[in-house]
């Protein structure tokens, strides 16, 4: 990777779920075509990463734009993406309060990845039968606690998060996060 190329991270919303179905194979060759750089996929619940030019605000904002208008075009739906380079990544995963916390056998830890900078000033915010809560922020990243009923999870708190934070976002399990930055980190290292 060339001094200006930056490895990124996508998470996408949403796909693969009831009709947003997104193969993974057309999804990197789509993106690929974009001129990112080798376009790699962490199991088919949209997670990507690739490597690209620049880094300032104003250039991850257009590749997030080209990023999802290319995928609304081939896919035909809006794919909500949160664009994180991949050190961001790292250091949401290491921040995330859970490591202090003991988890009981019902409790499920969950990184919300959203599209802007979250404010603090918006929590708390919780179901209302206590099914899961953020317990913090960190910039674009929410920590979020599930609390499973029955051996059932609660309902998709996303669309609720987006609204009250007035961004766009995804979650991934705590555990799931970590997998992500490994395989991110071995494709990096095979590209020479």
């Amino acid at each position: 990777m060339s001094a200006d190329q930056i490895s990124y991270v996508a998470f996408l919303r949403a796909v693969n779920v009831g009709k947003r179905k997104v193969e993974m194979a057309r999804l990197r060759d789509e993106l690929t075509e974009l001129g990112l750089g080798p376009v790699r996929t962490y199991i088919a619940s949209g997670n990507v990463f690739f490597s690209a030019p620049g880094g300032s605000h104003a250039q991850r904002e257009a590749l997030r734009a080209r990023i999802e208008a290319r995928l609304a075009g081939a896919f035909g739906f809006e794919i909500p993406t949160a664009l994180y380079t991949l050190d961001e990544v790292e250091d949401a995963w290491a921040a995330a309060p859970f490591a202090t916390m003991e988890r009981a056998e019902h409790e499920r830890f969950s990184l919300f990845f959203t599209t802007g900078a979250l404010n603090p000033a918006v929590l708390p915010q919780a179901s209302p039968k206590g099914e899961w809560e953020v317990i913090g922020v960190r910039g674009a990243t929410a920590y979020v606690l599930y609390r499973l009923a029955e051996g059932r999870g609660p309902a998709n708190p996303v669309p609720l998060l987006e609204r009250a934070f007035g961004v766009q976002g995804t979650g991934r399990f705590h555990h799931t996060v970590e997998k992500i930055i490994t395989a991110a980190k071995a494709a990096g290292r095979s590209k020479g």
